[in-house]
């Protein structure tokens, strides 16, 4: 993988890794008092927890995929992937 699309990859694992990692750890304000009256925003916000949450499980799951990438195993061009020659 270039350097290129592996920017590209990352960026797109960790924009899905963010909206798996937002509703963790949020729990609604059921008075609604703090949050301006309405009843399904977070008494806190975290952002810089989830921030450094998402960056790192992305980290984690953009290494697993260069490792897929660059398997032998697992490759379409050699090996038992690979389109037989006619």
């Amino acid at each position: 993988m270039g350097w290129v699309t592996g920017i590209v990859v990352y960026f797109l694992v960790w924009w899905t890794v963010l909206f798996a990692v937002l509703p963790l750890g949020i729990s609604p304000d059921p008075e609604a008092e703090a949050t301006g009256g309405w009843r399904g925003a977070p008494r806190r916000v975290r952002v810089l927890r989830v921030v450094l949450l998402t960056t790192i499980l992305s980290i984690l799951v953009w290494v697993f995929i260069e490792w897929l990438v660059r398997a032998d195993w697992l490759s379409f061009r050699e090996g038992w992937l690979a389109k037989p020659n006619d």
